[in-house]
């Protein structure tokens, strides 16, 4: 496996992922960023990871040529070294970067396959990043990598209906080389806690938001939605605790502070999962703030799906891929209006019964749909058509 934007420690989908196929009998070795305090080789149940040190610093969009540069090329050494020490018979790529294709078509000239695991879809993840500064040229080079990848892959993995839409449409690729595995949450890994008391009437009611804060996850639409609610009239007491980090929550402490927030809204940084749990369980209610835009229209948002993992309702903007996440678990304001978003925030404040149905919901969609169990065997199938087509 190939992994390039963060150690194989710290990604959820792709640990999700060797395991099951570990389970199923394959071997797999897994070439990443090395985390901090890290070895070159290490194991984790079961799975070898070989972590290279990362990419040297540069900033501005010299820094993604750099970066992904410095990968493709460590990336391509290590994996001759595990081909000639473990053997090759899958080269099996996480993106981003849409530049792995050049690996898995190496290999293919030796008889590999390769499977194209589509996490992002890096174009319009280039377009939320960029905003007024987005290139056209950069966005085709993007567009064409992307067409690549899917092009030269024996098998495509698709995170949710949306991207095997554009898989067929945008890159032609036929639909029986895709399957839909849905980043699910492992559902036993998540335990909301049963004794867990609603909140008095005179006890300040906790708004949660646990995820990245990144230009593209629309913290700045929360901090707008809660200003709304802090104007409002016969509104509950309430608190707001920010879980996370990255490049945009500096500016998001600001506009908390412009906002006059600074009291209401708290931010922890990264925490460990135990601390991620303990959030969760004291939320009332919890928050994916996401803007409407070409990118998070068709992305599956997993803080979503650990919301409901964790019982919690849900308030969103109106997005397709929200909507086949959360169903019925979730409020939905009208995208990108921070009012809107602000009035169904306060409509859960005010109605404890609703705020458990909802959770109900959620709990019970995860564990009958949703949850990694359920996904596992459409990534087994995937491999299985490799085996019938005599391919492994």
């Amino acid at each position: 496996m190939l992994l390039e934007n963060c150690p194989y420690s710290v990604d959820g989908r792709v640990k999700r992922e060797a395991r099951t196929l570990t389970g199923a009998g394959y071997r797999v070795r897994v070439i990443c960023p090395r985390p901090e305090g890290g070895r070159f080789r290490e194991e984790y149940d079961g799975v070898i990871a070989y972590q290279y040190p990362p990419s040297p610093s540069v900033s501005g969009a010299l820094g993604y040529v750099v970066e992904w540069g410095y990968a493709l090329l460590v990336a391509g050494l290590i994996s001759l070294y595990v081909w000639a020490r473990h053997g090759i018979d899958v080269v099996h790529a996480h993106n981003p970067p849409d530049l792995f294709f050049l690996l898995g078509g190496f290999y293919r000239l030796f008889g590999k396959r390769f499977v194209f695991d589509h996490h992002d879809l890096v174009p319009e993840l280039y377009r939320a990043r960029s905003g007024a500064g987005t290139s056209a040229l950069v966005v085709r080079a993007l567009t064409l990598f992307e067409r690549w990848s899917c092009r030269t892959a024996d098998h495509v993995v698709a995170t949710n209906l949306s991207y095997a839409g554009l898989e067929q449409q945008r890159c032609g690729v036929p639909e029986e080389r895709i399957t839909v595995v849905r980043n699910g949450p492992d559902a036993s890994k998540f335990k909301p806690d049963p004794g867990r008391r609603p909140a008095a009437n005179d006890e300040e009611l906790v708004i949660v938001y646990v995820g990245v804060v990144n230009l593209q996850d629309g913290v700045d639409h929360l901090v707008g939605a809660l200003k709304h609610l802090a104007e409002g009239s016969d509104v509950p007491p309430w608190r707001c605790v920010i879980v996370g980090s990255g490049d945009a929550l500096d500016g998001v402490r600001r506009l908390a502070e412009e906002a006059g927030l600074s009291q209401r809204i708290s931010f922890t940084g990264w925490v460990g999962q135990s601390e991620v749990m303990d959030h969760l369980n004291r939320a009332d209610v919890c928050v994916a703030p996401e803007p409407s835009n070409g990118l998070n229209d068709h992305s599956t948002i997993i803080k979503i799906m650990e919301y409901m993992a964790m019982a919690r309702p849900v308030v969103a903007f109106d997005l397709r891929e929200h909507r086949r996440s959360a169903g019925e678990a979730a409020l939905y304001a009208r995208p990108n209006d921070e009012a809107d978003f602000a009035r169904q925030v306060l409509t859960l404040l005010r109605d404890p019964p609703l705020r458990e149905r909802l959770g109900r919901i959620g709990r019970e969609r995860i564990e009958t749909q949703l949850s990694w169990q359920h996904q596992a065997p459409h990534l087994l199938k995937a491999y299985q058509s490799l085996d019938e087509e005599g391919r492994l």
